[in-house]
């Protein structure tokens, strides 16, 4: 079920999902065009494309046959420079304006491929620099001084901070023992709130959030997406409007009082041990 405002982005085309690996094992591109098609059908927005730890040319004959069999945009997805660049430069001139997953503040060489081609970044802000060091950010403020950093610099090679889409990292809520919930709905207010950030984006990867979790029935059916759809009910006023996530979930806002919606607020409430416990007792 489409929600109103939420952009999807969809996640299938992923050398970490077992199933794509399989098709990239085999070569088999025609499997991957065919992902792509149906995250389309499904009502995808954007095409994710992730050819994991594979050489520049695999992204690049990707992205060349998935654009030339979908008129999606695309979201050339890869931390390395080279793959990146080589993803972007696949791009027929004529395509729309893609996305580039993504940039940290570790990754700051990665604006430079906006002179290859103009995209829109995903600005990864769940990682930065202590002291010299790479390091989590484990609090809400840390996360919004990393994010002030890539939107100065995005605004400094003129990339409008409308086509800005900030990834503040989404921990899975079943190992969530160091409060990156609370981080992580702490950043979004705060960044919503700050004219600093006016006419930003913001997303995450959804399906990271319940990871590891069972799929919860109710009176014999399938229940799907119960907690991600309580996280985004509640993440979507604070400035949430895109998600990378799985065509074949069924996102919905929440109303007040839902189940799940009760458990995330009682979750988002609670210490360390007691979150997992309340996670727990939802999914018994």
């Amino acid at each position: 079920m489409a929600i109103h405002g939420l952009t999807l982005i969809g996640e299938s085309i992923n050398d970490s999902v077992p199933s794509t690996h399989a098709l990239y094992e085999k070569n088999d591109v025609d499997g991957i065009v065919a992902l792509a098609q149906s995250q389309i059908a499904g009502g995808a927005t954007y095409i994710d494309v992730n050819v994991g730890l594979q050489p520049p040319a695999r992204m690049a004959e990707v992205i060349a046959r998935v654009q030339s069999s979908v008129a999606a945009p695309l979201a050339v997805d890869s931390p390395d420079f080279d793959t990146a660049k080589a993803g972007l430069e696949a791009l027929s001139p004529d395509a729309p304006t893609p996305i580039l997953n993504s940039i940290s503040p570790l990754r700051m060489e990665m604006f430079d491929l906006f002179t290859i081609r103009p995209f829109r970044p995903i600005l990864l802000i769940s990682e930065g620099l202590k002291d010299g060091q790479a390091a989590a950010c484990v609090t809400a403020e840390e996360t919004i001084y990393a994010a002030q950093l890539l939107l100065t610099r995005a605004r400094e090679l003129g990339i409008a901070p409308s086509d800005c889409i900030f990834d503040p990292g989404i921990a899975p809520i079943a190992t969530d023992m160091d409060g990156n919930l609370k981080r992580l709905m702490t950043a979004l207010r705060l960044m919503h709130e700050d004219p600093f950030f006016a006419g930003v984006h913001c997303s995450v990867g959804l399906s990271n959030f319940t990871v590891m979790l069972p799929p919860r029935r109710a009176n014999g059916e399938l229940v799907k997406a119960p907690l991600e759809s309580a996280f985004l009910t509640r993440a979507m006023p604070l400035g949430l409007d895109h998600v990378i996530g799985s065509v074949k979930r069924n996102y919905e806002k929440l109303p007040e009082g839902h189940p799940a919606l009760v458990c995330f607020d009682e979750c988002l409430a609670a210490e360390s041990f007691d979150a997992l416990v309340r996670v727990q007792e939802f999914y018994s």
